[in-house]
């Protein structure tokens, strides 16, 4: 079954998968391990994570409003409040799935006509206008650059960093059957009749 514009749908996909691997591993870290200093944008593993994920929280609500025709949340700011809402890694895994499987959910429903719909931003600076398209390559993009980051903080532990710079190659799957399982996702869901390798 395809749903969805061919990017944006396997994107999701792609986004929930590489953040499973890389909150597996850090809950291999100890609490301390997770919350200790280090060097990056945000000063920790778990102020890098958390960052995301208020984030997503912030885009996923100003792309779901804006689909339902309802105006910015008199609050939209409250994601942010507290900055780090997660002190475990546990905690922030199962909300990070949560708002990964809203994203997919959404991205789904999406058909090319989606693309340009608008999106009202609110900004410190008043409300901006944004197109749908332009937002969740915008949240893509968020999200690879700090789960990099948190990536390479994870290199600085004893728990050896998972891979993450793959898509879904075709005659990759069986070595990404073991998180589909852990995650409900198949090749089939994904991509619907182009999961096969080509002939």
């Amino acid at each position: 079954m395809e749903s969805g514009p061919i990017h944006f749908t396997p994107q999701a996909y792609n986004n929930a998968w590489a953040n499973h691997r890389l909150l597996r591993a850090c809950a291999m870290l100890s609490a301390d391990e997770f919350r200790a200093a280090r060097t990056g944008f945000f000063p920790s593993i778990k102020a890098t994570l958390n960052h995301n994920l208020t984030v997503d929280w912030y885009y996923l609500e100003m792309l779901e409003r804006s689909r339902a025709g309802l105006p910015p949340h008199e609050r939209p700011h409250r994601h942010f409040d507290p900055e780090q809402p997660f002190d475990d890694s546990a905690a922030l895994s199962a909300a990070q799935h949560e708002a990964d499987r809203r994203l997919i959910a959404y991205c789904e429903a999406l058909r090319e006509r989606d693309l340009d719909a608008v999106v009202l931003l609110p900004r410190s600076t008043g409300v901006q206008r944004d197109r749908v398209g332009r937002i969740l390559a915008h949240l893509f993009q968020h999200q690879i650059h700090h789960r990099g980051q948190a990536h390479a903080m994870l290199a600085g532990t004893r728990v050896k960093p998972p891979q993450l710079d793959e898509f879904f190659c075709t005659g990759e799957a069986p070595l990404r059957e073991r998180d589909f399982a852990e995650l409900g996702f198949t090749e089939e869901t994904i991509w619907g009749d182009r999961a096969r390798a080509p002939a």
